[in-house]
């Protein structure tokens, strides 16, 4: 209980931060910048929204990872600039949305495995292996996504670097962290059905989903 506060006291640090960022966006007339911080705000409630549209409940644990990520991606990576002051910024955001991706393709297929009501019996091994082609096969999305955005409206997503206007580089080394981060959740995925353990914390965030949404596990062990 103690740390579902804490996160959840992190995540409206962030929330509050956003929501001052969107004021300050207004009072110099940054309006692009106030659109699009206001759009991660609405992100940031999608959480609440499916816990009570759909009474899924999310764990604070994920709550945050996922609100950390939007707001190093989208509100200090796009709209301060990071990518282009900080070389690794691009780097440590695509390997953290391996992670992020990776948990969220292992938790849909795992949620079919362990549910009574749909007749599928998956190998712990085709669990992560799916996770794993999930998380990268959204990577590829996103990078085909970048290409459009610079080809047809002159952004450079790519982030150009030196020796390599194409962008070539930037889109293989996004690609590269994106399948590293994707294949730690996929190891460590394999590890919590083979052993059912609480070592990692991924497997204590799958226990944490799987105990406060019951209704998706009819069977599990």
């Amino acid at each position: 209980m103690r740390q579902q506060l804490i996160h959840r006291r992190l995540t409206l640090v962030l929330q509050l931060i956003l929501a001052v960022g969107v004021v300050a966006a207004v009072w110099e007339q940054q309006w692009l910048a106030a659109v699009i911080t206001s759009g991660i705000i609405l992100v940031t409630l999608v959480p609440l929204f499916l816990s009570r549209r759909f009474s899924v409940f999310i764990p604070p644990e994920f709550v945050l990872l996922a609100i950390t990520f939007v707001f190093a991606s989208v509100f200090l990576g796009e709209v301060h600039g990071y990518y282009v002051r900080f070389w690794w910024w691009d780097l440590v955001l695509h390997t953290g949305s391996g992670f992020l991706l990776g948990i969220i393709g292992f938790l849909l297929v795992y949620i079919l495995n362990e549910t009574e009501d749909i007749d599928v019996s998956m190998q712990p091994g085709f669990i992560a292996f799916f996770a794993f082609l999930f998380a990268v096969g959204i990577g590829v999305f996103w990078e085909i996504f970048e290409f459009s955005m610079d080809s047809y409206f002159g952004m450079n997503m790519q982030k150009e670097m030196l020796g390599d206007p194409s962008g070539l580089t930037d889109t293989m080394w996004d690609l590269i962290v994106d399948a590293a981060g994707a294949l730690i959740i996929a190891v460590l995925g394999y590890g919590y059905i083979k052993t059912a353990n609480n070592e990692s914390f991924l497997e204590r965030w799958i226990d944490s989903f799987i105990k406060t949404n019951p209704q998706f596990f009819g069977r599990h062990r």
